[in-house]
């Protein structure tokens, strides 16, 4: 039998959609329902709080970046041995990229995915600043785009019972189902910072974060309403192998703590599906790559919380510019900054990065680089042929503080092609761009 499932999602970002997926995923879970979790669009951070309340990797499916071929193999990846799959929405349900001719379902929309896999969709609406007006919003949604199903309501920050009934009855005469609501107190909001919320390895007290999720969704949601709409997970017919990117290489050294925790996994997925081997390290344990890895890749994560480590871990450095001689390493947005002459922090302090790349980058006036973004290859990488096309994504805060002298290593555009620039770096065997790729373009 196959697995069923919902979508989770908002009119809007900040409405409570990872409150109520994380609460649904763990009241599911302690039934002993077989529940899995996916995220919508670029996210590093929901992911892994899916994981740590399913005890399964959650994937990201990304309609724009991601070729269709792709998504249904991650969809029905993901889907295998479940009962249930939840996958948590992104923006507001019909929020993507501008239209672009001849690519329908291609937005980056959570919507894209309600119409793909066939899957009913469970609305989120904030209330704490509405009553009735909420069955007004509930109502556009519902007739918006007839192939998106809203299959029901869960009510956030409701402010007394009286407002739980003001907005109850407006929505019930539309004939939708109201499947939860959440008082305005319920204590669950989880902490964030410049690049959103803290992430799960983090919280020292998780374990009863869980339990508190568990015990909200038991005592606020129609978990038996909510299981019964769930409907079968379809996909087209899978082909062997995931077409995301080539692995870089055979034995993968891969940097992976706090600092460096910013990796896809469908891409280390894919890695291995094809033969690569993953050997990960700690550059703030100050720990070389493995002298066995035939490359090196630094993924992106929070480098400016601890540059005084990376700074002093001065063996990482040495070992990384060593094997860096022979053999490539390649970094994304954290790991371009590392990769570096210097870091600045948001206080003005300078720290030494590693010095394989002659940029330096800067916290000290933060501005938000947001958004999809192609890659066009200047020249053969870990990332693929000269000329090859790669979609992705930039979100850091960062800035250059010098650019370098360093060949550029791609050519970026943003979601509409506009704007395409010469970025990035590669000096010798080394490459790095604050660029952070998902999937092959197709």
């Amino acid at each position: 039998m196959s697995a069923r499932g919902l979508i989770v999602a908002a009119p809007h970002s900040g409405a409570g959609k990872t409150t109520v997926t994380l609460a649904l995923l763990a009241a599911l879970r302690r039934r002993g329902v077989i529940v899995r979790a996916a995220k919508v669009g670029p996210d590093y951070i929901d992911p892994a709080f899916h994981a740590a309340v399913t005890l399964w990797p959650s994937v990201n499916l990304d309609s724009w970046a991601m070729p269709a071929k792709l998504l249904d193999a991650l969809a029905a990846q993901t889907a295998a041995g479940a009962d249930i799959v939840i996958i948590e929405g992104v923006m507001g349900l019909f929020d993507g990229a501008a239209d672009v001719a001849g690519a329908p379902g291609r937005h980056g929309a959570t919507a894209d995915l309600a119409a793909r896999f066939g899957l009913p969709v469970v609305l989120v609406i904030d209330v704490a600043r509405q009553a009735q007006s909420a069955a007004a919003i509930v109502r556009g949604f519902v007739t918006h785009d007839p192939a998106v199903r809203i299959g029901g309501v869960v009510l956030n920050r409701i402010g007394s019972e009286r407002h739980r009934a003001l907005v109850a009855d407006a929505i019930a005469a539309l004939g939708i189902p109201i499947l939860g609501m959440l008082p305005r107190e319920a204590g669950l909001a989880l902490p964030e910072r410049h690049l959103g919320l803290v992430q799960a390895g983090e919280h020292t007290d998780l374990a009863a974060l869980i339990g508190r999720l568990a015990e909200t969704a038991e005592n606020y949601f129609d978990l038996d309403a909510m299981l019964a709409r769930a409907a079968p997970l379809t996909t087209a017919p899978v082909a062997h192998g995931m077409l995301a990117l080539p692995p870089p290489g055979q034995r993968i050294a891969l940097a992976r703590d706090r600092a460096f925790s910013f990796v896809y996994p469908h891409l280390i997925n894919a890695w291995r599906s094809d033969g690569a081997e993953i050997l990960s390290f700690s550059p703030l344990a100050d720990e070389p790559p493995p002298e066995s890895a035939d490359c090196c890749w630094l993924p992106g994560g929070y480098p400016e919380l601890h540059a005084d480590a990376l700074a002093g871990a001065r063996t990482f450095a040495a070992g990384l510019r060593r094997f860096a001689q022979t053999r490539p390493v390649h970094g994304e947005c954290g790991g371009y900054m590392v990769l570096g002459e210097s870091l600045e922090d948001a206080a003005g302090r300078r720290h030494a990065m590693t010095g394989l790349l002659s940029h330096a980058t800067s916290f000290a006036k933060r501005k938000l680089h947001l958004g999809y973004r192609t890659a066009r290859l200047l020249s053969q990488s870990v990332l693929g042929p000269v000329g090859a096309q790669v979609r992705g994504h930039e979100f850091h805060y960062a800035s250059l503080a010098a650019a370098g002298s360093d060949e550029p290593f791609v050519e970026i555009a943003d979601i509409e092609g506009r704007g395409a620039q010469k970025t990035g770096g590669r000096r010798g065997r080394v490459t790095g761009t604050f660029f952070h790729a998902i999937a092959a373009a197709g």
